[in-house]
């Protein structure tokens, strides 16, 4: 590891936290730009590419035509590119770590082609925590609404949360990735691999094959879904279609290191980098107490609610998610996604399935856990 492994990062102070206790409530001015402002055909295909997710309600305009949408929708995790705050575009703590890890989403109305999305964020709370990962952490809450611009109805909201961690305590002091960094690296067999791809090649879209709510059981499993295995091709294409945070180039990166210098870590080159090169660079991963280069928060809980508009089909509307992050899946790992209809219920008329997930990496240990709630047809 080369000499600025050992510089010393940023800590978390209370003067920084009272500064954002301060903001608490307040309505976010002048956020910064999102990556896209319009749910455009190239845009969603985009996304939706880049979560591996090749849905033809999403991405063929010619299918899409036979649905009762007329035209392609955005998929409910689009609205990650829409804005930087719910991706994690933290304020405050400047040059302290943060580490995208959940949301909690409620959409309302379903995201047609060509609508402008404007939204609405604030600082909702801190949450202070102990950790093995990095000892002391804060835990911040943002709040953020998704309208549509023309209309001013409220398509979605959602909740979403980092956590604000010390990187020189989780690279020196953290006990949660020892045993992975002691590891020698996995190389897979062409027999493991093939035990992992199997499910890629069962993958079913539902699409048109309308499902029912008087069908679905409780206690009836989902499709397993597979992700991986992790490269940083894999995360440098999710970032294509989401957008990223600090990806900057000539220019626009030197206004935005003048502007917020601590995101401007510089590398070994001596030059300022963005803080986000932890997802390619395994160096700087390992010098914020990581276990290698890994996926994007987003990209997971992009992949949880992939699995649930698989089996939903174009009839069904995802009206709630939740994912929370608990590890860093770093290049090599392969993820599988699991998920059971817990509660089948009506309310307010509508017929409604609630179902459990949990995402584990191929040696079983728990990468995400989360939860959604379909409304579907109902005979």
């Amino acid at each position: 590891m080369n000499e600025i492994a050992h510089k010393q990062f940023p800590k978390i102070t209370e003067e920084g936290l009272d500064d954002l206790r301060a903001r608490i409530g307040v309505k976010i001015e002048n956020t910064v730009e999102p990556w896209c402002y319009e749910a455009t055909r190239d845009n969603i295909r985009h996304y939706a590419h880049g979560i591996g997710d090749d849905n033809p309600l999403w991405c063929d305009p010619d299918y899409a035509r036979t649905t009762k949408y007329g035209d392609v929708i955005a998929l409910p995790s689009f609205l990650f590119a829409t804005s930087r705050i719910i991706s994690g575009y933290v304020g405050g703590l400047p040059g302290v770590h943060a580490m995208w890890s959940g949301a909690d989403w409620t959409w309302h109305k379903p995201i047609l082609r060509d609508t402008v999305i404007r939204t609405e964020a604030w600082l909702k709370d801190l949450i202070p925590h102990q950790t093995r990962f990095a000892g002391r952490a804060i835990q911040q809450i943002y709040h953020v609404k998704f309208f549509d611009e023309k209309n001013g109805d409220l398509l979605a909201e959602a909740d979403s949360w980092c956590f604000r961690t010390d990187r020189d305590a989780a690279r020196e002091n953290g006990t949660k990735y020892t045993e992975v960094r002691n590891r020698e690296p996995r190389v897979y067999t062409q027999e493991e691999l093939d035990s992992f791809s199997k499910y890629y090649a069962q993958e079913k879209i539902r699409g048109a094959d309308r499902l029912y709510w008087d069908d679905v059981s409780e206690g009836e499993a989902l499709p397993t879904m597979v992700k991986g295995p992790m490269t940083v091709t894999g995360f440098i294409a999710y970032a294509q279609g989401w957008g990223g945070l600090y990806i900057r180039a000539n220019k626009l990166a030197w206004q935005l290191q003048q502007k917020h210098p601590g995101a401007g870590i510089k590398n070994r080159f001596g030059i300022p980098d963005c803080p986000e090169r932890v997802h390619w660079e395994e160096d700087f991963a390992l010098m914020v107490g990581a276990p290698g280069a890994y996926d994007y928060g987003p990209e997971r809980t992009s992949w949880l609610q992939h699995q649930i508009t698989n089996w939903m089909g174009d009839d069904g509307f995802l009206r709630k998610a939740k994912c929370q992050v608990r590890r860093h899946n770093p290049e090599g790992d392969i993820i599988l996604i699991n998920g059971d209809v817990t509660r089948k219920f009506v309310e307010d008329g509508k017929h409604l399935v609630e179902i459990s997930q949990r995402a584990e990496q191929q040696d079983g240990e728990l990468s995400a856990m989360g939860s959604a709630i379909v409304e579907l047809p109902a005979r």
